[in-house]
């Protein structure tokens, strides 16, 4: 009879145990499969790997950032070069905002920081991304490198770093022809991704020669291998690749003739072009007053870059390419060109009384009383006024506007920098384009004396000149990857040539408006010039009638421009050079453009005489530019009250917000400055 429970066997028990047991076993054997098949794939496959990762773990590899290349002068001088530099970094990523007081008070008593330095320094910190190194101190001495270096393992964050940094031995002298150099910005290193933009101690051009040749001067960097423990502590040094420095560039500058041309240009605003007649090499290249690139590249201070920017002179401005002004009479020998070239003879005479009626409006000579008769040589020679109306208003100034763009301005030239403003050649259709209005003969007139419409750069201004002189169709040219030959010939009758030759001859050295004190005064070498004055107002009938002000009665903005372009020797040009000088109003005889270009030109004939002048000189208007800029910071920082500012995140960036708007500012047309508007007539 059955209770209702199965009966469990002993077979039956032994033979669900071995099931079990099977299935374990096969459980085992598939776990021990998968782990062996694993370990396989580790040990086998993905080997390499694991090695990189173990190796990266052991060995750190950073980037060295590589030297850049020189730019040298025609002699082989640097302009540019590499000094050993030692420096301190923080990298925003490796301290906590905890460590940061800390850290920083013990960098400020290591390293002399002022409260500037920290300001800045927490600055940076905020702004840059985790990964991105902020300067806190370059060019340290050996001592405080060292003195870092040893207390690094309680500086959370902080990088001393020895490389090489970038140096410019003619400081402002050069800072608008090479430019700077500069830590990557943020942007920068979004968009590109490359690690070695955020390399402690890599900076890149940011500005002139330095940032449009950056592909030629970067160069490649090197990296270095070295053994640490799992906590980051340095065991060895490893073997490293080393970086490969960028090309050397070559240029046309002189760098002797550069430096002098930077001094003599004295406290002026303004600047100097020198070109070769022949090949169009520019030899000088300045635009005062300037920025010291060092500063920039080094990481400039909030006090120098507050000046900088404030300045109403605009150092931060390149006024050779950037700078647009009415040419006023220095464009009248290249206007009796466009005369001569119209079938004027050099003999015609226009009586020059002082004036000339046009409908009821009066356009003034700037001689009072008059020229009396005036032919073409006299014209320029007295830079008569009248004698240019006159022809203006026969022929028009479309007849003029053909050889103003032969002789090169208007025209943009293909030289390595980020931008030129190419000015304006006016005529009939490019009003008509502009400002859908019909060309008046007052506009033909205004352009005659290089006023109203008119504008051109000081590089235009050394073009025209040079062609005028030499004959050829020089094209400016700053590097020298080839040797350079003679420019190809204008197609202008030279015997036209020659009478606008000895017009500029007469200006100087024939009783003209350049006078005594432009005169070279050396035997065989005579110069050749042409005296300009721009308005940048008009002077009304009521003024004249009570006597016109003074340039020195008038505000620094008001004052005329003071130009000049000139060449030598007089008989066999082989340098041409304009020279422009913002709001000088010829105030001061010494520091003039005619005279500027008189010894600058004196310094290619006879260099000790040029050096002895400026040294007998220079004391006048407070040293040369270092000395003057030292003085002027010193003034300057003494003189706040508060705090300087921030300096802008991106640098280059706000420099170029502070030209445009300068260059906005001043380039604008003068307008009808020679006349007296109809109605208010003596």
């Amino acid at each position: 009879m059955s209770n209702g429970f199965g009966i469990v066997t002993e077979a039956a028990q032994s033979f669900s145990f071995s099931r079990r047991a099977l299935a374990l076993g096969i459980g085992q054997g598939a776990v021990g499969l998968v782990l062996a098949g694993r370990m396989t794939w580790l040990a086998v496959f993905e080997n390499e790997h694991y090695r990189l990762l173990a190796e990266s773990n052991r060995i750190n590899l950073t980037l060295t950032p590589p030297r850049r290349g020189w730019i040298v002068d025609r002699n082989g001088q640097p302009v540019a070069n590499n000094r050993t530099d030692f420096r301190v970094d923080i990298i925003p990523d490796r301290i906590d905002d905890a460590d940061t007081d800390a850290v920083l008070a013990q960098l400020r008593q290591i390293l002399s920081l002022d409260d500037e330095d920290i300001a800045r320094v927490r600055t940076d910190l905020e702004r840059n991304a985790g990964f991105q190194p902020v300067p806190v101190a370059e060019n340290l001495s050996w001592e405080q490198y060292a003195a870092v270096g040893v207390r690094q393992a309680n500086l959370p964050g902080v990088a001393p770093t020895r490389g090489f940094a970038r140096n410019y031995p003619l400081g402002e002298a050069v800072g608008h022809l090479i430019g700077y150099v500069g830590s990557a910005s943020r942007e920068q290193y979004l968009e590109e991704k490359d690690p070695l933009l955020i390399t402690p101690g890599f900076k890149l051009g940011k500005d002139g020669l330095e940032r449009s040749l950056e592909d030629r001067l970067r160069g490649t960097p090197g990296a270095k291998r070295v053994e640490v423990t799992a906590r980051g502590k340095l065991v060895r040094e490893l073997a490293t690749r080393p970086d490969r420095p960028g090309d050397t560039v070559k240029l046309t500058i002189d760098s002797g003739l550069q430096e002098y041309a930077a001094r003599r240009m004295a406290d002026n605003s303004g600047s100097m072009v020198v070109l070769d007649v022949e090949t169009g090499d520019v030899l000088a290249f300045v635009s005062m007053p300037a920025y010291d690139p060092n500063s920039f590249s080094d990481g400039i201070s909030q006090t120098e870059w507050k000046m900088l920017s404030e300045n109403d002179h605009v150092p931060l401005m390149n006024k050779i390419l950037q700078g647009l002004y009415p040419p006023g009479s220095t464009v009248k020998p290249m206007h009796a060109l466009a005369l001569l070239r119209n079938g004027v003879s050099p003999d015609h005479k226009v009586h020059c009384g002082g004036y000339i009626q046009v409908g009821n409006g009066r356009f003034h000579c700037w001689k009072r009383g008059g020229h009396g008769a005036v032919d073409m040589n006299t014209a320029i020679a007295q830079s008569c006024d009248v004698y240019f109306f006159q022809m203006a208003r026969e022929l028009g100034y479309d007849a003029f506007a053909p050889t103003v763009r032969k002789l090169g301005l208007g025209q943009t030239f293909e030289l390595p920098f980020p931008s030129q403003r190419y000015g304006t050649v006016p005529d009939s259709a490019w009003k008509e384009k502009k400002y859908d209005e019909d060309w008046t003969v007052a506009d033909s007139i205004n352009a005659s004396i290089g006023q109203g419409y008119v504008l051109a750069n000081p590089m235009q201004l050394a073009v025209m000149a040079a062609r005028i002189a030499g004959g050829r169709e020089v094209v400016p040219r700053l590097l020298i990857d080839e040797p350079h030959q003679p420019a190809p010939k204008l197609d202008i009758a030279e015997e036209h040539l020659e009478v606008i030759r000895h017009g500029m001859w007469s200006v100087v050295n024939g009783g003209g408006t350049g006078g005594w004190n432009a005169q070279l005064h050396m035997d065989g070498v005579e110069i050749a010039g042409k005296t300009g004055t721009a308005q940048v107002r008009r002077i009304t009938a009521a003024e004249r009638r009570t006597g016109v002000l003074k340039d020195a009665q008038l505000p620094f903005k008001l004052r005329d421009h003071s130009l000049y372009v000139c060449f030598a020797p007089a008989d066999k040009p082989k340098y041409a050079a304009s020279v422009v000088l913002e709001h000088h109003g010829h105030i001061n005889p010494m520091t003039d453009a005619k005279v500027i270009a008189r010894d600058v030109m004196t310094y290619f004939f006879d260099r000790r005489k040029a050096v002895r002048t400026l040294l007998d000189l220079e004391p006048t208007w407070g040293g040369d530019y270092r000395t003057r800029m030292a003085a002027q910071e010193a003034a300057f920082r003494a003189a706040q009250e508060a705090p300087a500012p921030p300096v802008p995140e991106d640098a280059a960036a706000a420099a170029s917000d502070v030209v445009s708007n300068a260059a906005d500012a001043n380039n604008r047309p003068s307008g009808n400055v020679a006349g007296d508007p109809p109605g208010d007539t003596e």
